[in-house]
C-alpha cells in the first residue's frame, strides 16, 4: 500500500515517456518524479526503465509491472469519480425504515413520485414500529415519532402529530354525538393496547382546564390503521393521529367530535427524519428529506381543509407518552 504512490507516478512517466513530462501532469518537480520511480526500484529490487539522455523504455519487468500499475491507476480514477458523482447527485441504495400506520399511509405512496425525481437512486424500505440501530443495521435514514429526538441523531422535522376523536356517522346515529368529554365514559371508546394509561384521555379546554376521561370498549389493538378501520366500520369512538384519519374526516366517512377542546396525543409530538451525524450529508439522505419537507409542507395534506369543505377540527396539542410503547403508528 506505501507504493501506491510511486506506482501512479511510475505508470504516468511510460504513459508519456518523459520524467519531465510527467511531472507537469502531476504538478510536482523532475525531482520528486525521478526519486519516486528510484524509491519503487529499490524497495522492487529490479530496474523497471532504461534510461538514455534521448529517450526512456521499459525493461522486460518494467512492462510487466507498468501494465499492473496502469490497472491500478484505472481503478482509483474510477473510485474518485463514483464518489464524485456520488457526492454530486442522489444515487445508490437509499435504506429507510419507517412506522408501519404512517409509513404506509404517507411514504410508501410518495416514493414513485421521488424516484420520478430521483432515477438513479434505489430504496430498500422497511416498515415496523421497533426503534432500529441506524449504525448498527445499516439503515440511511429513518422517520420517528416523539417528543425530542435521540441526541446522537441528526434530526429534521417532517410534520407535527395532531390527535382527533372521532366516530362514523352511522355510529352516532346510534349512540348520540357527545358535546363533553365526560359523555365518553358512557361511549364504546377503542384504544390503543400498547401503552400504560392509554384508557385515560386528557382534554384541555380553550380555558386551559385540563379534563381527564376514563375510557371504556370492547376493541384495543396496537395499530393506528387497525383503529381506524373499526372506527369506520361504527364500532365506537377513537382518539387517533391526523395522518390516519385526516383524509376520512375531509370525507365526511368520520366525525371529529368535542371540537372546543384538545386532546393529549398518546405518542410523540412531531414526525422526524433522523440521520447519522456526519461532515458531509449524503445527496442521497438529503433528497430524501427536502422531497418529503416539501411534499408535507408547514400545513400537511391530511390537516388541510379541502376546498368547498370542513377539513379535521384540530389544534396544536403537546402530547406527552405514558408508559414506554412497544409499537407505534
Amino acid at each position: 500500500m506505501n507504493n501506491l504512490t510511486g506506482m501512479a507516478v511510475f505508470a504516468r512517466v511510460v504513459e508519456v515517456s518523459s520524467f519531465s513530462a510527467a511531472a507537469r501532469r502531476l504538478g510536482l518537480s523532475k525531482a520528486a518524479v525521478s526519486k519516486h520511480v528510484a524509491r519503487l526500484e529499490r524497495v522492487l529490487g529490479v530496474r523497471l526503465l532504461n534510461r538514455t539522455t534521448r529517450k526512456l523504455s521499459l525493461t522486460e519487468v518494467g512492462q510487466a509491472f507498468y501494465e499492473h500499475c496502469a490497472r491500478v491507476v484505472a481503478e482509483v480514477e474510477a473510485a474518485e469519480l463514483a464518489v464524485s458523482r456520488l457526492r454530486s447527485e442522489p444515487r445508490g441504495v437509499l435504506k429507510l425504515t419507517a412506522p408501519a400506520a404512517f409509513g404506509h399511509l404517507h411514504v410508501a405512496p410518495a416514493i414513485p413520485d421521488f424516484l420520478d425525481r430521483h432515477p438513479e437512486l434505489t430504496v430498500q424500505m422497511v416498515m415496523n414500529d421497533r426503534v432500529v440501530d441506524l449504525a448498527e443495521e445499516g439503515y440511511d435514514i429513518a422517520i420517528r415519532m416523539t417528543n425530542e429526538p435521540a441526541g446522537n441523531l441528526v434530526a429534521r422535522r417532517l410534520a407535527p402529530i395532531r390527535w382527533v376523536v372521532c366516530a362514523a356517522p352511522q355510529y352516532l346515529q346510534r349512540r348520540g354525538t357527545p358535546q363533553f368529554p365526560q359523555d365518553l365514559a358512557q361511549h364504546n371508546c377503542l384504544f390503543y393496547s400498547f401503552l400504560e394509561g392509554s384508557a385515560d384521555w386528557d382534554f384541555t379546554s380553550q380555558a386551559g382546564a385540563v379534563t381527564t376521561v376514563r375510557v371504556a370498549g370492547n376493541f384495543t389493538v396496537s395499530n393506528s390503521e387497525a383503529l381506524r378501520e373499526a372506527v369506520l366500520r361504527g364500532l365506537g369512538v377513537a382518539l387517533l393521529p391526523t395522518f390516519t384519519v385526516g383524509g376520512d374526516i375531509q370525507a365526511g366517512a368520520l366525525q371529529a367530535l368535542l371540537s372546543g377542546y384538545t386532546p393529549r396525543g398518546s405518542f410523540g409530538t412531531d414526525i422526524y427524519a433522523v440521520y447519522l451525524p456526519t461532515r458531509y450529508l449524503s445527496p442521497k439522505v438529503r433528497a430524501f428529506v427536502d422531497f418529503f419537507l416539501e411534499r408535507f409542507g408547514p400545513e400537511p395534506y391530511w390537516d388541510s381543509a379541502p376546498e368547498g369543505g370542513a377539513g379535521p377540527r384540530v389544534r396544536d396539542a403537546t402530547p406527552q407518552v405514558r408508559g414506554r410503547p412497544k409499537r407505534r403508528g
